[in-house]
């Protein structure tokens, strides 16, 4: 009976071992949590270019199927009808209007976990240490007895 109790140190690795790996691990809730962020943040950006998209298409048919918009576009690019003049100024800009961006790249970042092997490493050390401990409290037991 006295052995048996030594079993305890490695069922104790074990469940930690188990414990950090549903917690800490590669698959585990920290880095499933990690990855629910990065699916959320994916999103708003889907969404942010579905918005961008609209607007590209609503310009392009501005352009396509509007004549006059054809024509305000065309004098902010700097061209004219046949018998229009410009006066041009030096040192004045022409006004040119702002461009739709077309999004953002956005990288997913990979989800940050403890890896197996260390793991493995605090898993053992852990149950060395209860067994170190359960050793030398028998061991002193065993001294306090014999005298």
């Amino acid at each position: 009976m006295k052995a048996a109790k030594y079993l305890f140190p490695l069922w104790a690795g074990v469940l930690l071992y188990a414990l950090l790996f549903v917690v800490f691990g590669p698959r585990g809730v920290s880095a499933q949590h990690q990855l629910q962020l990065e699916l959320e943040k994916q999103e708003v950006n889907i969404e942010q270019l579905r918005q961008v998209n609209e607007e590209l298409e609503d310009e392009m048919n501005s352009l396509l199927y509007d004549r006059d918009t054809l024509t305000v576009h065309a004098r902010e690019q700097g061209y004219a009808l046949e018998n229009e003049r410009f006066i041009r100024i030096v040192g004045f800009r022409m006004s040119q209007k702002n461009t739709t961006s077309a999004g953002i790249v956005y990288a997913a970042a990979e989800p940050q976990y403890v890896p197996t092997e260390t793991l493995i490493i605090i898993s053992f050390c852990a149950g060395l240490s209860i067994f170190a401990c359960m050793a030398v409290f028998d061991f002193l037991r065993y001294l306090r007895e014999r005298h």
